[in-house]
């Protein structure tokens, strides 16, 4: 078990998490090269089929006729969907394959705040319900199922959720379904989302739920810090996803790694892995980095560096809880910067709550191999948190060139572990 500070003479086998080909273009490595950005030969415009930008008209229709006729057209390697200068104001609409959504500068895309026809979708099967409430959810703002070679992009334009609405409904606890992400695709594959703002989404921003080869790059999203479960991005039950070069600003996780909630995710059965998330830059009243607390499914390689925090409640949080089970193994966090930090590292096997009272309280998760190295941090309140499950003591667990520096007053506790093994070297902990 750690200490507050470990001069342990063990050495800590690191993983180097080359879990696919990482591309190199001068100094900078990026791993979007997995998805390659596709050039439409085929364009058109909302404005062909009535979309007015004035923020006032509707344009669910323009919007649905447009994809439509991309859909149904299928043009020799797909088409562009152009959303001019402007203010689109619509209701939800769905995407299609081989197309892409591209936002000019000016662009906004946003979503209308009449909540009663918004469309109610079932629950995702790994979940068994919505979220939040049982039953159904609502569909994400923007949604698309079963697709492949779909491209969200342009040159900074916004998507807007409006969410202010479903916060309210939440906090006044008159929801009736789970509310809608912002973007949602699920069973897709080859997906690229870059060059985009995205603001103020209901619930959840970006949520890739059973999708493959996912590539986020250069978004910004922000949600003001109290706006409940506005997690930045996501992956859920996925595979070879690329989160790169990234603003985030939100009121819970900026990015959080999922795959299933209890007995309904151990039943599905599919894990999220090769996740790599770099140089993403933000702040939270939750978490930076998380993996959790929906880990039922399993997750494993994951890779976390040159992430830069501030003003925020934790660093990197591993979280998971009995009822769980699932296996979160090979996590890797480096080059992990901190300022004005609640808490620093916190790996629990206590957090989440239960999609209902079917759980079965035998299914342990296991946590193991998780490495964090080379992290700085200055005004950090409490420098880790490591509580373990009896009877599934987390393991593997290596600490190396931690330095996290507190804040002045009363010294806290720096450190607090139990059912943790693992190494620690080279580690300051301490309040100035």
């Amino acid at each position: 078990m750690f200490r507050a500070l470990a001069s342990v003479l063990l050495c800590c086998f690191f993983l180097e998490a080359s879990f696919w080909v990482h591309f190199s273009y001068g100094d900078l490595t990026t791993c979007s090269g997995i998805v390659p950005m596709t050039e439409r030969g085929d364009k058109i415009s909302i404005t062909d089929f009535g979309g007015v930008g004035d923020g006032q008209t509707l344009n669910t229709i323009a919007f649905r006729k447009a994809i439509y006729r991309i859909q149904h057209l299928r043009r020799r390697g797909g088409t562009l969907l152009f959303v001019p200068s402007g203010v689109y104001l619509t209701d939800s609409f769905n995407l299609t394959s081989h197309m892409t959504l591209y936002l000019a500068r000016g662009a906004v895309i946003k979503a209308t705040q009449d909540t009663s026809n918004w469309p109610l979708i079932a629950p995702l099967p790994s979940y068994g319900r919505g979220r939040e409430c049982p039953g159904g959810r609502y569909m994400s703002f923007i949604h698309g199922d079963g697709l492949e070679d779909v491209v969200i992009t342009g040159e900074n334009g916004t998507i807007d959720g409006q969410g202010d609405i479903w916060w309210n409904m939440w906090r006044q606890r008159t929801l009736q379904f789970t509310r809608p992400s912002l973007v949602e695709l699920v069973n897709s594959r080859g997906m690229v989302i870059s060059n985009v703002i995205f603001r103020n989404s209901p619930f959840w921003n970006i949520h890739p739920g059973y999708c493959s080869d996912v590539v986020i790059r250069y978004v910004t999203i922000v949600a003001p810090p109290d706006s409940p479960n506005t997690d930045g991005i996501d992956p859920d039950s996925s595979s070879n996803v690329c989160i790169e070069d990234s603003f985030i600003s939100t009121g819970d996780d900026l990015v959080a790694v999922k795959s299933g909630w209890d007995e309904y995710g151990i039943a599905y059965g599919r894990p999220s892995s090769y996740i790599t998330v770099r140089r993403v830059t933000g702040s939270t009243p939750f978490a930076g980095v998380a993996v959790g607390s929906e880990t039922s499914g399993g997750v494993e390689n994951v890779l976390a560096e040159n992430i830069n925090l501030y003003n925020s409640g934790v660093g990197v949080h591993i979280k998971t809880n009995i009822g769980r089970g699932g296996v979160i193994k090979n996590i890797t966090v480096s080059e992990l910067f901190m300022e004005n930090v609640r808490t620093g590292i916190k790996v629990a096997g206590d957090t989440g709550d239960h999609p209902d009272n079917n759980f079965n309280p035998n299914a342990l998760p296991y946590v193991k191999d998780l490495t964090l190295k080379n992290i700085w941090g200055v005004n950090v309140q409490r420098a880790g948190w490591m509580h373990g499950i009896e009877n599934a003591t987390f393991t593997g667990i290596c600490l190396s060139n931690v330095t996290l520096q507190g804040t002045t007053g009363p010294r806290p506790p720096s450190w607090n572990c139990n059912a943790i093994r693992g190494a620690a070297i080279e580690g300051i902990f301490k309040n100035e």
